[in-house]
C-alpha cells in the first residue's frame, strides 16, 4: 500500500510539472482545446479511482455492520461525512461517488464467490478513464430505478447502448454524447425498459415527496423538493389568502377604506409567499403541539456580540445555518423570543450568565390578540395567530413586557418596522399607527385595531358623536 501512495505521490509531482504552463490566454485556439482535451482524459483517469475508492469505503461502513462500521470507527455520523473529511469535497459530491462506486463496484455472493458489478460495461469504461463520471451518474441513476420492472437482458442491452453513446462507439452516436444529451437517451431507455408501466401515482408520489434546505449562496438559502398534491392544494390556498392581501372592512369608514386604497403592495409574489411561510413557521413553533428540543420548543439561537448589538453593525450567527444573520434579523427575533446575556473572559471561558429576558406570556398574547385583531399595519390581512408580538419601546431601551408595550405584527411588518417609514405609538395602553411619508405626508397618527369588537364600538360611538 505505501508503494501505491509513494508512486501515486511521483505521478502527482510529474503532473505538476508537466501542467505547469503559462497562462492559457496566450495559446493558440488549437492548443487551447488539445490541452483541454488531454487535461480531461487525465482527469478521468483520477475520477475512476475516486469513485472505487468511495465505493470501497461505502462497502466497509454498510449499517448492518453496527459498531464496526469504518465510518463509526472513524467518529463519523455518516459514510458521507467520512468522505468529505477526508477529501474534503461536499455533501453532494461525497454523496455522488459512494453512489456510483456501490453501482460500479465487484462483488461477492452469498457464498463467497465473485459477482460482477451492477452496471458491468459502466465499470469498465469508467475504469479505462474512457467513460466521465457525470455520464457514468447519468446512466446509473436513470437506469437503476427500472432494475425491478425491467427485463435483465433489456437492461443490459440498455447500459451497452449508453455506454456505446458515450464513448462514440455506436451507430447512432458519431461522436461522443455530452452527459445531457446522455441523460435524454438514457431517460428513454428507462421509459422502455418499465414494462409493467408506471406504478400508481399516489404510490410513485408518496415515495418521491421531500423537501430540501440547498447550500447558502448570495445570503439566502435555496429550498426545493416536491409535495404532495393536496399539501400543495393547502399551502397555495394560504399563499391566495394573503397574496397581495385587501381587507374587507366591515366595521371601517370610508376614510380608512381609502387609507388601505392608497397602501400599495410593494412585494413581489415571490417575497409575499416567503413572509407568508416565515409566518407559518414562526406559529407553528410557538403553537406548543410540537416536538421539544431540550424540553423547550423548538427555538432558534441567535448570537451576537453586545458591541455590536449597541452600533448596529456587523452580524449575528443562528444555529442551523453556515451564513450570519443581520443585526436586523437579530433584533427581530430578540424583539420576540427575548434576550440572555452570556459573558466571556478572553480566554473564551464563560464567566457571567445572566436570566433570560422575560417573553410575552400566552395570557399576555391573548389579550393583545383581542385588543389588535391581527397586523396592525392597514391593508396587511396576516391573521393574529401568525402575527409576532412587537415591543414598541425596544426591550433593550428599557421598554417592559407588557400589553401596554406590545402590538401585534406580521413577519414582514416586523422585520421592516425600523425601516419601512411605519410609526406605532402606545397612547394609554392603545396602539396608535402612522404611515409612511410617501403615503399621507401630513403624518397623521391615528387609532389601529383591527378587533371586531372594537372595531363594532367605534362604530356605535360615531353616531353619538355626531348627535
Amino acid at each position: 500500500m505505501d508503494g501505491i501512495v509513494e508512486a501515486l505521490e511521483q505521478v502527482r509531482s510529474s503532473l505538476l510539472d508537466v501542467v505547469g504552463f503559462d497562462d492559457p490566454a496566450m495559446w493558440s485556439d488549437h492548443e487551447l482545446l488539445a490541452a483541454t482535451t488531454a487535461i480531461e482524459a487525465v482527469g478521468r483517469v483520477i475520477d475512476a479511482r475516486r469513485v472505487a475508492c468511495a465505493g470501497e469505503v461505502g462497502e466497509r461502513s454498510r449499517v448492518e455492520l453496527g459498531g464496526e462500521r469504518l465510518s463509526t470507527r472513524r467518529g463519523c455520523r455518516s459514510v458521507a461525512e467520512l468522505l468529505e473529511r477526508v477529501t474534503q469535497v461536499s455533501g453532494a459530491e461525497a454523496r455522488r461517488r459512494i453512489a456510483l462506486g456501490s453501482a460500479t463496484r465487484s462483488r461477492r455472493g452469498l457464498s463467497g464467490h465473485p459477482l460482477e458489478a451492477r452496471f458491468p460495461e459502466v465499470a469498465g469504461a469508467l475504469a479505462d478513464g474512457e467513460l466521465g463520471a457525470d455520464a457514468a451518474c447519468t446512466i446509473v441513476r436513470e437506469l437503476d430505478g427500472t432494475r425491478r420492472a425491467a427485463d435483465p437482458v433489456a437492461l443490459r442491452s440498455a447500459e451497452h447502448e449508453l455506454v456505446a453513446a458515450a464513448l462514440a462507439a455506436g451507430e447512432a452516436a458519431p461522436v461522443r454524447c455530452s452527459a445531457d444529451e446522455l441523460r435524454v437517451q438514457a431517460q428513454a431507455w428507462a421509459a422502455f425498459l418499465d414494462q409493467d408501466g408506471p406504478e400508481p401515482d399516489d404510490e410513485r408520489a408518496m415515495r418521491r415527496r421531500g423537501f430540501r434546505l440547498g447550500r447558502a449562496r448570495d445570503g439566502l438559502i435555496p429550498v426545493g423538493g416536491e409535495l404532495l398534491p393536496e399539501v400543495a392544494a393547502g399551502l397555495r390556498r394560504l399563499f391566495d389568502a394573503h397574496l397581495a392581501p385587501r381587507s374587507g372592512g366591515g366595521f371601517m369608514t370610508a376614510e380608512e377604506r381609502a387609507d388601505i386604497d392608497r397602501n400599495g403592495e410593494q412585494r413581489t409574489a415571490d417575497q409575499q409567499r416567503h413572509d407568508v411561510v416565515a409566518a407559518i413557521i414562526a406559529t407553528a413553533a410557538r403553537s406548543g403541539e410540537h416536538p421539544t428540543i431540550g424540553g423547550a420548543a423548538p427555538t432558534v439561537l441567535v448570537s451576537v456580540r453586545a458591541a455590536d448589538l449597541e452600533t448596529g453593525r456587523g452580524v449575528a450567527h443562528a444555529d442551523g445555518v453556515e451564513i450570519p444573520v443581520s443585526i436586523r434579523a437579530a433584533r427581530q427575533l430578540m424583539c420576540t423570543g427575548g434576550t440572555q446575556q452570556v459573558t466571556f473572559d478572553g480566554r473564551g471561558r464563560i464567566i457571567g450568565l445572566g436570566s433570560p429576558e422575560r417573553c410575552f406570556t400566552p395570557h399576555q398574547r391573548r389579550a393583545i390578540t383581542l385588543r389588535d385583531g391581527g397586523c396592525l399595519i392597514p391593508g396587511c390581512s396576516v391573521p393574529a395567530a401568525w402575527c409576532e408580538i412587537h415591543h414598541v419601546v425596544p426591550d433593550v431601551d428599557g421598554g417592559p413586557t407588557h400589553t401596554d408595550n406590545g402590538v401585534l405584527l406580521c413577519w414582514f411588518h416586523h422585520r421592516t418596522i425600523e425601516t419601512s417609514g411605519w410609526g406605532i405609538r402606545m397612547v394609554s395602553g392603545a396602539p396608535r399607527v402612522r404611515p409612511p411619508a410617501w403615503l399621507d405626508p401630513g403624518g397623521r397618527w391615528r387609532r389601529a385595531t383591527k378587533s371586531p369588537t372594537s372595531m363594532a364600538d367605534r362604530v356605535e360611538r360615531r353616531p353619538a358623536a355626531v348627535a
